[in-house]
């Protein structure tokens, strides 16, 4: 049985900074921009922040119920080993194309996953990207690695 393709499992968004990322039926991204309606927009390196709903199970392991934007990730994906993407690969999404532009970052203090369990994936394991050319994504597109522009 052949492996299943890298995919979009949910995406998020959160119109103000400081809370929770929810799930959304499909984002809207802007070229130089980020999400549309999203609070972490804007013309910086983070414009889209992604995480492997894999890198979450480590943490539903632990006992916790953690829904799609609970780690503020923008894009939660399944089969594709996204830390181990160096910066500057292009992901195309759906409509979309992104190059990744970080990988992990530092944890606020104030975390609650972090404060309830010592530690969080999205350091370590989420990546960002900036939106190379816009398009719509949504849960269900297939995402391809592209090594141009």
């Amino acid at each position: 049985m052949p492996s299943k393709k890298p995919e979009v499992i949910a995406v998020c968004l959160s119109e103000k900074k400081g809370v929770q990322k929810h799930e959304v039926p499909q984002i809207d991204l802007v070229f130089g921009h980020g999400i549309a309606g999203d609070a972490h927009a804007g013309n910086w390196h983070r414009q889209v922040s992604l995480l492997a709903d894999e890198s979450v199970d480590k943490m539903r392991a632990l006992g916790w119920d953690l829904q799609p934007g609970a780690f503020a990730e923008n894009i939660l994906t399944r089969g594709i080993d996204l830390k181990t993407l160096p910066v500057g690969t292009m992901l195309e999404i759906g409509e979309a194309l992104l190059c990744v532009s970080q990988i992990g970052k530092e944890c606020h203090n104030n975390c609650a996953i972090k404060q309830a369990t010592g530690k969080c994936v999205m350091p370590t394991e989420g990546i960002f990207a900036v939106v190379i050319r816009g398009g719509m994504i949504k849960a269900g597109n297939e995402i391809k690695i592209r090594n141009e522009k």
